[in-house]
C-alpha cells in the first residue's frame, strides 16, 4: 500500500485496475499524467509487449492517448471520469501541454516511482493545506496568477512538481526538463524561498532534488543546489536573515504586481517605471549570500528510464 495514495486507487476498481496496476495509474494521474512503457515495465515488472497492450486497451477505451514526444511515444491519461475517481478532476496533467512541461511531468514521475514512501502531496489542495496546518500563511507559498474573461485565477505551487512533509521535514523537487541554463532553477528557488525559511524556523529541515536527464544539467544543479545549501545553520534567528526575507517578500510583491497590472501596487510607486527604480533599490540592499542560506541538504538524480528510446 502507497500511503500517500490514501486509498484513492482503490476507486479505479470500476475501470478495472486492481493492485499494483491500480496504484500505477493513480501515482500517474496524480504526479504527472504522462507515463512512458519503460516506466510502465519497471513498475508492473512485465515485459514491454505486455506494457503495450495495457495502453492499448486504455487508449482502445478512450481513456488515454498515445502521443508523440521530442520523438519519443508516451502515454497520456485524459479521461475526466479517472481523476474524477481520485478526487483529483481539476488537475491539469490531464490536459495536452508543451514539450518542457511533459519532460517535466515524466521526470517528476521517474523520480516519485522509487520514493513511494515519502509522504507526498500530489494536489495543490493537499500542498496548500498541509502547509496552512503549520500555520504559514498562504502568502509564502509560490503562486501565479492567470488572467480570463471570468477573472483572476490564483494557482499554488503552480509547476505541480512533487513536494513531500512530514515530522521529519519537508522535500521539494525540481525536475529540468533541458533547459540550457539555470535560469529555471533559479526561478524555482525564488519562487520557495520564502516557503523554505518558514519551514526552517519551524524546525523542519529543507532537503532540494534536482532531477535531470544529462551531464550538463546535472553539473548546473548541482552548483547552484550546493550554494544554497547551509551545512550548519544557527538556531536562532538573524536580524539580516529576517532583514533579507522581508526585502525579497516586497521585491515579489512589487513583480507580482507588474506582472498583474495591479493599480494598487503600481499606485504606490507612481507609475510602472517607479516600480522598477524601486526594485532596483531593493535589490542592492539585499543581505550577502553567506547568510542567507535557503536549504539543509540536497540530491540530484539522473534519470535513467528516459535517457533511451519509448515505446
Amino acid at each position: 500500500m502507497i500511503a500517500h495514495l490514501k486509498g484513492r486507487e482503490k476507486a479505479l476498481e470500476a475501470f478495472g485496475w486492481t493492485g499494483r496496476e491500480a496504484e500505477w495509474v493513480a501515482l500517474a494521474c496524480l504526479h504527472s499524467g504522462v507515463f512512458t512503457r519503460d516506466q510502465l515495465s519497471d513498475w508492473l515488472g512485465i515485459h514491454h509487449r505486455s506494457a503495450r497492450r495495457f495502453i492499448r486497451d486504455m487508449s482502445d477505451r478512450r481513456l488515454a492517448s498515445r502521443d508523440r514526444l521530442a520523438g519519443r511515444r508516451v502515454c497520456r491519461i485524459y479521461a475526466r471520469a479517472v481523476y474524477r475517481a481520485l478526487g483529483a478532476e481539476d488537475i491539469r496533467h490531464r490536459r495536452i501541454a508543451s514539450v518542457p512541461v511533459l519532460l517535466r511531468r515524466l521526470l517528476s514521475l521517474d523520480y516519485v516511482m522509487g520514493q513511494t514512501g515519502q509522504a507526498w502531496l500530489p494536489t495543490e489542495p493537499e500542498k496548500v493545506g498541509a502547509f496552512e496546518a503549520l500555520g504559514i500563511e498562504r502568502a509564502l507559498l509560490p503562486v501565479r496568477v492567470y488572467r480570463g474573461g471570468g477573472g483572476n485565477t490564483r494557482r499554488h505551487f503552480p509547476l505541480k512538481l512533487p513536494v513531500a512533509l512530514d515530522a521529519g521535514g519537508a522535500v521539494f523537487v525540481y525536475a529540468d526538463p533541458g533547459h540550457d541554463t539555470a535560469t529555471g532553477l533559479h526561478a524555482w528557488g525564488r519562487a520557495h524561498r520564502e516557503l523554505w525559511a518558514a519551514l526552517r524556523d519551524r524546525g523542519r529541515p529543507v532537503e532540494a532534488v534536482a532531477v535531470v536527464l544529462g551531464d550538463g544539467e546535472f553539473g548546473r544543479a548541482e552548483k547552484v543546489l550546493a550554494n544554497w545549501t547551509s551545512p550548519a545553520r544557527p538556531t536562532g534567528r538573524s536580524t539580516a536573515s529576517a532583514t533579507g526575507r522581508e526585502i525579497r517578500r516586497e521585491i515579489d510583491r512589487i513583480e507580482q504586481g507588474i506582472r498583474s497590472r495591479d493599480e494598487s501596487v503600481i499606485g504606490e510607486h507612481g507609475s510602472l517605471r517607479g516600480c522598477l527604480t524601486r526594485l532596483a533599490e531593493l535589490r542592492a540592499t539585499l543581505p550577502n549570500a553567506p547568510s542567507e542560506a535557503m536549504i539543509d541538504g540536497f540530491t540530484v538524480w539522473r534519470s535513467s528510464r528516459l535517457s533511451g528510446d519509448v515505446f
